[in-house]
């Protein structure tokens, strides 16, 4: 049966993003690494699609912004209790996203022992590239993610590295919390996540590696938001 058609010009009803799932990321952050998928949600107030017209990522005054490229998968067909068997045939495509951080605001939160949604969920913090249908993709679990900050590589690193693939992703969080048509799961990224500061251009490519085809590209610009929160640290 095939998947609806599905508009991703609009906010997804739920952004799943799933923490710690490359192994060279939980060591450059040292952090604990996880015994089952670990995951978290961004308010879907943070989508920003890269074919939005002028689309920028702004960072609040006083935030330390680190960008965290991932493969995000779009689920097509809902549920609940999904098997990894057959995790595969509820996803209609694909994404490549960024997961913002406000890594001082995070820390901080997290020194407290506070929850730290505010660190992922501020306006404009997962920028997203165009929907790649599934059946143009060969395998998911080998495609090549890559981030460029100023045009210097910051992240390249393959999906084959998950500790936790797709299927089983997907049983965990269907086993939590019912999938919706549309909503996005970021899969986590690999190592070298870092600064992105005011001005600097941010570039995100994915390749098939399989093919290699070409399968998203899209860029952002940071700037300055204009409101009223500013992180002023402890």
């Amino acid at each position: 049966m095939g998947c609806p058609a599905l508009s991703f010009d609009l906010h997804p009803p739920q952004i799943v993003a799933i923490g710690r799932n490359y192994l060279d990321h939980v060591k450059e952050l040292n952090n604990a690494i996880p015994k089952e998928p670990f995951f978290f949600l961004k308010p879907t107030s943070s989508y920003l699609p890269s074919q939005t017209p002028g689309a920028k990522l702004q960072i609040p005054r006083g935030v330390l912004a680190h960008h965290e490229v991932e493969l995000g998968l779009v689920i097509g067909t809902p549920g609940r209790d999904i098997s990894q068997e057959n995790a595969l045939s509820h996803i209609a495509g694909y994404i490549l996203a960024v997961d913002m951080t406000a890594r001082n605001v995070q820390d901080a939160a997290k020194s407290k022992g506070l929850p730290w949604s505010a660190a992922k969920g501020m306006d404009t913090f997962t920028p997203v590239g165009g929907f790649i249908p599934k059946d143009t993709v060969v395998d998911p679990h080998n495609l090549q993610l890559s981030l460029k900050v100023n045009g210097q590589m910051k992240q390249n690193g393959c999906t084959s590295d998950m500790m936790f693939k797709i299927p089983a992703l997907i049983e965990h969080v269907s086993s939590i919390m019912s999938l919706e048509t549309g909503d996005v799961i970021l899969t986590g990224t690999p190592s070298g996540v870092g600064p992105v500061k005011l001005g600097d251009k941010v570039s995100c490519r994915l390749e098939d590696n399989a093919t290699g085809v070409e399968l998203a590209k899209f860029e952002f610009e940071a700037v300055e938001r204009d409101g009223k929160y500013e992180f002023k640290g402890e």
